[in-house]
């Protein structure tokens, strides 16, 4: 079923719990970020206009959700800025630290979502997956957030790179459609995508400077993409590496559960695939499958076992790739790392309520509370409870 959240930001809120020690004085000022209707990056981008600040001094540990009400740690190099007061974003002065904010000083998030126009039926559902999560949690998959980048007719762009396709990956950066995106760009997306490797064609329909890069390039140079896409954005190409690392990952997770718990399993689709969920474990399964923690794919990625070593080795061989592929890699700073990520997750403090759904008549709304270690998306606990039966 296609859950009806974030109806309003209020609906999905997200308090960013971190280990930040407070100073007195300090090389960066401390500052708390709420926030709703904006992104992180925007919101900070605002900040900086009005402040008359530099952007590039502020830090922070994770992005947050436009469609949201959220809550986070950013710190500002140097001196002390003014606070900020308003309805989009708030920021509150809390103290000095020695080093900036991070990813690594993250504990979990703490969310307070509701979802709405559910039926009786659905909310009693829910109810009850709800204490079998509580008992037996459920897997730790990367969210669709993590595959926005994800083109479904030519792929990942981290895919294309790996195997030096540079050709594919340049043409996925350039010309990948997006629902959220403006007709216009979509447009000429479309063009670029129907008229590739015309470079003076493409040129007249550039209209970023980029595109218009690129393509002047590529009318001097027609097959040099490699030094392309050496200039995309640093912060971008992550993005891209990540995606189909945890592409990999979830691969990874959804076999692992396929074979230790080959019954009375449920689907959630995905962009890049399916979340495959169990229900009810044995002892010893939980056990097993709770006490995996698998690294993200790369070089010196180590399995914890014989078992998952076995199935990632099928999972590269089935998309093409070997280990050393991934310390190969052509573009400059960007890299795969091995990061350690647990397979099985257990919300904390889980707690729910239901009411009528004020915003549709004869409807009920389930209030859910709890929190999360960092790294994991409080929607993938929202498709755990009301996912459909598996094939």
């Amino acid at each position: 079923m296609k859950l009806k959240i974030k109806s309003s930001p209020d609906d999905f809120q997200v308090e960013e719990i971190a280990t930040l020690a407070l100073e007195k004085r300090g090389s960066f000022a401390v500052y708390r970020l709420e926030k709703r209707g904006w992104n992180t990056v925007d919101a900070l981008f605002e900040i900086a206009r009005q402040l008359k600040v530099p952007f590039e001094n502020f830090s922070y540990g994770g992005k947050k959700d436009r469609h949201a009400v959220t809550s986070q740690w950013v710190t500002f190099k140097g001196q002390k800025i003014s606070e900020i007061a308003g309805k989009a974003f708030t920021l509150t002065f809390c103290g000095f630290s020695d080093r900036p904010m991070g990813p690594d000083l993250i504990d979990g998030n703490r969310f307070q979502i509701a979802v709405r126009a559910l039926t009786a039926g659905q909310v009693e559902s829910a109810a009850a997956e709800i204490c079998r999560v509580k008992e037996f949690g459920y897997p730790n998959y990367f969210d669709d957030q993590r595959f926005g980048s994800f083109d479904p007719v030519q792929g990942f762009i981290g895919e294309k790179l790996l195997k030096k396709h540079f050709n594919g990956a340049l043409k996925i950066y350039l010309t990948s459609l997006h629902s959220e995106g403006k007709k216009s760009d979509k447009e000429r997306k479309k063009y670029f995508f129907e008229h590739w490797k015309d470079w003076s064609a493409c040129l007249k329909m550039a209209t970023t400077g980029f595109e218009r890069k690129a393509f002047e390039f590529l009318q001097k140079q027609p097959a040099a993409f490699l030094p392309v896409l050496k200039e995309i954005p640093r912060e971008d190409m992550s993005l891209y590496l990540s995606a189909y690392q945890s592409y990999l990952w979830n691969e990874l997770a959804r076999r692992l559960i396929r074979v230790n718990v080959p019954a009375d399993l449920k689907v959630y689709p995905g962009i890049a695939g399916e979340y495959i969920f169990y229900r009810d474990l044995s002892r010893d399964v939980f056990s097993y499958l709770k006490g995996l923690v698998l690294p993200t794919p790369a070089g010196n990625a180590k399995m914890p076992d014989e078992g998952s070593s076995r199935i990632y080795q099928e999972i590269l061989d089935a998309e093409g790739l070997t280990k050393t592929m991934f310390t190969k890699l052509k573009i400059r700073e960007s890299y795969f790392k091995a990061t350690p990520r647990p397979l099985v997750m257990r919300p904390e403090d889980l707690n729910f309520r239901t009411e009528p759904d004020e915003a549709c008549a004869g409807k009920m709304k389930l209030l859910l509370q709890f929190t999360l270690k960092r790294g994991s998306y409080g929607t993938m606990l929202l498709k755990r409870l009301f996912c459909d039966d598996g094939r």
